[in-house]
């Protein structure tokens, strides 16, 4: 079973209706990190409709977090907006500087990550934390947490082993300047928690309104009864040992409501680069992932690892392997029987399936509609072969991989990979620049027996259908014949054609370079 669906599985023990979250805070340009936390919960919530249970996927902004730092991103100006809520701060504009265009902060950083999250099947139903708060909705929590501080100081102490300051107050209020920090709270009459800010202003906060809010880790566990939350995953910083869901749990019960069970995920990490840090430059937006990877991929990612393993996100080599797992998994999901299969394969290909489903854009899609009719490694044969897309469809129908015309898949496919090629990421063993003539280098490295072997093959390719399965074949058989290795002849082949000693498939290459350009290349070469 999958792990999503064991998950579901587990939640429908205690619950028919079930409220799946997870959240962000809106600070900064968002990594593709972050998606590990929203697929993981939007995966859980698709698994509990699958098996009939009542859900929601909900996507809680952080908005009504204050501004920590002026970031590397932002003006001098934002100083004065430390401490206030991103909700009430105006964007920046394209050189750092506040804008006056009437857009916060949040919004600004939000709202493309939102539009990314659609082009991955991802439609929450979004809830910014500061309306919350307008609303009132947070009063009845606050005003408990206030009333039971000091057990609440006793848990996060006990559980977190840190020492909270003798003035530690269960709520922030906001001061005069529309600031939180260094506001020192004197007095509370519900609904009105009294302060001084750093201005020495005295005033007052109603609980009821989005004047103050409350720290971290209160706010995380009076979240989850406000919204009826039954799964949130969290990352390991928040659901480690002493860390805020442990914290979280025994005062979301002390506010009044049933915590979810928790459940902690790992991270993602740029391979060789370890976690993904926004702060620290190690990272790649999701903008920038899915104009290279495509959405079903980038789901299959998540959707075949176990929560509790980390991985290695990669746009270079590995993407052609994990294109490659999801290729073959199409092609075994619908061709193996169950009938025969021991209890390990029965199960092994029962989570395939799970994490198939659960990749696609829309729940239900039938996974073979993601494939497009040509592999990932091909594709990209074509498009560093084939400068215009019209050539690439055109080599597609007659290689049998189409019929007239290519499918959406397929097209968007093309630019995605085109894109991947033209961009950094695209790995240096796969690019291809095929020669007119032979290099320095090549004539160095092609000794006299793989001579032999290709002045052979010049002779016979006149006589070969033109396609890759013949052309694979009469490399394989002229090398039986002539006591050259295999290895030794695709290398002089690469060598001749590339410049190098290996590469993609060789016969694919030959066979869309045609005839006439093979001919003439060894001609002028030997």
């Amino acid at each position: 079973m999958h792990w999503a669906h064991h998950t579901a599985q587990k939640l429908s023990e205690n619950n028919t209706s079930q409220v799946c979250a997870s959240g962000i805070t809106p600070s900064g340009d968002f990594h593709i990190g972050h998606i590990r936390e929203i697929l993981t919960a939007e995966m859980i919530h698709r698994a509990c409709l699958d098996i009939g249970l009542e859900s929601k996927y909900i996507f809680i902004v952080d908005s009504m977090d204050p501004l920590r730092r002026v970031y590397d991103f932002l003006s001098p100006s934002y100083e004065k907006y430390i401490g206030t809520p991103l909700a009430y701060i105006p964007a920046p504009d394209k050189n750092g500087e506040p804008s006056k265009n009437g857009k916060s902060y949040s919004e600004y950083f939000l709202n493309p990550f939102l539009e990314s999250l659609k082009k991955i099947g991802v439609f929450p139903e979004v809830i910014m934390n500061h309306q919350v708060y307008a609303d009132g909705r947070f009063a009845e929590k606050i005003d408990a947490a206030i009333i039971k501080k000091e057990h609440i100081r006793e848990i996060i102490e006990n559980i977190s082993g840190r020492e909270l300051p003798n003035d530690w107050f269960p709520y922030s209020p906001i001061g005069s300047d529309g600031s939180m920090d260094g506001v020192k709270v004197t007095g509370y009459e519900k609904p009105y928690v009294y302060w001084t800010d750093r201005l020495g202003i005295e005033g007052k906060s109603n609980i009821t309104k989005a004047e103050g809010k409350l720290p971290w880790r209160i706010d995380w566990a009076a979240r989850w009864g406000i919204h009826a939350i039954t799964s949130e995953p969290a990352g390991k910083d928040h659901g480690s040992s002493g860390g805020s869901y442990d914290t979280g749990i025994p005062i979301c019960r002390l506010l009044g409501s049933e915590p979810p069970k928790k459940m902690v995920y790992e991270w993602i990490q740029l391979k060789g680069m370890g976690p993904m840090s926004s702060s620290k430059g190690v990272t790649i937006g999701p903008v920038e992932a899915l104009n290279l990877v495509p959405p079903q991929i980038l789901r299959y990612v998540i959707a075949r690892s176990k929560v509790n393993r980390h991985i290695d996100f990669d746009t270079g080599a590995t993407l052609f392997e994990t294109a490659d797992e999801y290729e073959r998994l199409l092609s075994e999901t619908t061709t193996d029987e169950i009938d025969g299969m021991t209890r390990r394969q029965k199960i092994a290909k029962e989570t395939n399936i799970g994490a198939l489903n659960l990749s696609q854009l829309n729940r239900g899609e039938n996974p073979q509609e993601s494939f497009g009719g040509v592999s990932f490694r091909h594709l990209s044969l074509l498009a560093q072969i084939k400068s215009k897309d019209e050539d690439v469809w055109k080599s597609l129908n007659n290689s049998g991989h189409i019929d007239n015309n290519p499918n959406k898949i397929l097209i968007e496919r093309l630019e995605r990979m085109r894109n991947w090629i033209d961009g950094p990421h695209f790995p240096e063993n796969s690019k291809i620049v095929i020669h007119k003539t032979i290099t320095e280098e090549a004539v160095e490295n092609i000794n006299s027996n793989q001579i032999e072997f290709i002045v052979l093959f010049r002779k016979k390719i006149t006589d070969c259908a033109w396609n890759e399965k013949e052309i694979g074949n009469l490399i394989r058989s002229i090398s039986k014949k002539s006591g050259i290795s295999a290895k030794e002849c695709y290398a002089s082949l690469y060598w001749l054609m590339l410049g190098k000693h290996n590469g993609p498939r060789i016969a694919s290459i030959i066979s869309e370079v045609g005839i006439d350009h093979m001919i003439s290349l060894i001609d002028s070469s030997f």
